[in-house]
């Protein structure tokens, strides 16, 4: 019942099956997928994925496993009750998908391990959310419970905005909580993909998100191997990834989400089943992961075949999402916890920098080499906004700012120039955009009304074809791509991993 993500590893442990000698049958509604091909799978069950049909399926076909992680959210939700009904589920047990999804087990699970996790809470109405968010504090990230590519997630930055929040986006209730998590800003997001035989953890690779944290994984820019890291975090990051996998009681596949904040690891999630970067993930590697999860489940062990250790590819891959504002006129191409996007592409390189110039060029972005940047970022990054004005500054670029922005890179002796927002009166930013005076934007904002008040320049670049970021970290990309000296040479990734 889900896209092409899942259906690639619903057609690869279909043809892992076969491999053992199985019959196997495929249960799917959609018919745009490949899994409904009518010779991926012995037989085809073309049929609503609920309980019901399944169960009545099951019944016929008396089925010696049925595998549940391969389809995303829609069949795990069924896995309880498969269970109840005597219907043999292969892979990791429907008490541990519930142990990762259920808040307050997850909690103690957490402090089991010694794990840190973003300060958060629960809340049933605007009472409780106050209260919650004056113990974890702003911004939060606050999100319906159990929702799939992070609907109605949003950041939120204050009172007013928590409030605003409740009254149009959810309707929070007893049966339909809303989670607030703390927002760890700037934080770096990684995603990481294991196979597991319940004995053994081998890790299929570490991406490295090159937005920050608070950005869809989904939307986000990713690179495998990581860019940037160094031997001991990728280390702990093992060390922690095989622990969980372990203490839920993993077998098959799963995906851990973490974010590195102020040189500390925080466990954001963890989802004991197949992750949508898993085909980017086996084509970055050459090995499909699907398939030996698959093998695993069945109770072939990783021993058995041949898949021990992590394979550390000698390129580097970044993916990159295709989004589709181009195809929306007013829309704000803005990215957020809430996914956008409608397809990726990946680009392929020695190093970081051209993988991720390939990657761009593939959703139809070309870098400029020279001209004007435009810089206005939001209060928790100008911190940062003056060493990326630097960047530029070196490769030759001039620069302009909104007046707060401005202040804190010449505060650097960096030269800049003011320039007014829209709400200020021409000639503003977006006169300026529009007389083909600025070639590279760098936009990031916070809070509802701020996004409102800066959609237009967002929008002004989409349509004249100007390349924009809205994250500091993206901006930082591109002045990797630009400066193309940046020693994260497949031969130094090698090297860390070694040990």
């Amino acid at each position: 019942g889900q896209g092409i993500e899942f259906d690639y590893c619903c057609v690869h442990a279909s043809l892992a099956m076969k491999e053992e000698g199985y019959e196997t049958i495929m249960i799917n509604c959609n018919p745009e997928t490949v899994s409904t091909d009518y010779d991926t799978s012995d037989r085809l069950y073309f049929e609503p994925i609920t309980s019901e049909d399944v169960l009545s399926i099951c019944d016929l076909e008396k089925p010696e496993g049925v595998i549940v992680q391969y389809g995303g959210q829609t069949p795990l939700k069924l896995a309880r009750e498969l269970e109840r009904n005597g219907v043999p589920i292969w892979g990791t047990s429907p008490d541990s998908i519930d142990l990762a999804e259920d808040r307050g087990r997850f909690q103690k699970f957490l402090k089991k391990l010694n794990l840190l996790q973003p300060p958060n809470g629960l809340a049933t109405n605007l009472k409780e959310a106050l209260k919650v968010s004056s113990q974890v504090g702003f911004p939060l990230v606050v999100r319906p419970s159990y929702v799939l590519g992070g609907r109605a997630m949003e950041v939120v930055y204050n009172e007013q905005d928590l409030k605003d929040y409740l009254k149009d986006a959810v309707q929070a209730s007893e049966k339909s909580p809303v989670l607030l998590d703390s927002f760890l800003n700037q934080a770096v997001e990684f995603d990481v993909e294991a196979v597991t035989d319940g004995k053994e953890v081998v890790i299929g690779g570490i991406l490295q998100h090159i937005e920050q944290a608070g950005i869809h994984s989904g939307d986000s820019a990713c690179s495998l191997p990581p860019f940037n890291l160094s031997k001991n975090l990728i280390k702990e990051i093992h060390n922690m990834v095989k622990a969980i996998a372990f203490e839920i009681g993993a077998i098959g596949l799963i995906n851990v989400q973490l974010a590195l904040y102020k040189n500390k690891l925080y466990l954001l999630e963890v989802n004991p089943r197949a992750s949508r970067t898993i085909p980017f993930v086996s084509k970055a590697i050459g090995k499909s992961l699907a398939k030996v999860g698959a093998k695993c489940m069945s109770g072939i062990s990783l021993k058995d075949q041949n898949f021990q250790k992590e394979l550390i590819p000698d390129f580097f891959s970044v993916k990159e999402a295709v989004l589709p504002f181009s195809r929306f006129p007013g829309v704000d191409p803005i990215l957020g916890p809430e996914m956008k996007s409608t397809g990726e592409v990946m680009g392929i390189g020695r190093t970081f920098s051209e993988a991720f110039e390939k990657a761009q060029f593939s959703v139809g972005e070309k870098i400029p080499k020279s001209g004007c940047l435009f810089l206005s970022v939001r209060a928790s990054d100008q911190e940062f906004v003056a060493d990326l004005a630097r960047e530029f500054y070196e490769l030759g670029f001039s620069i302009v700012a909104t007046q707060g922005t401005a202040e804190s890179i010449s505060k650097e002796k960096i030269p800049v120039k003011i320039v007014k927002k829209v709400a200020e009166g021409s000639p503003h930013i977006v006169d300026l955009m529009k007389n083909g005076q600025v070639n590279l934007v760098v936009n990031t904002t916070e809070g509802r009304q701020s996004i409102i008040d800066s959609a237009s320049i967002r929008r002004t670049a989409l349509e004249e074809k100007i390349y924009c970021t809205t994250t500091i970290d993206g901006g930082r990309a591109v002045s990797l791509v630009l400066r193309n000296k940046e020693n994260w040479t497949v031969e130094r990734i090698q090297d860390l991993h070694k040990s």
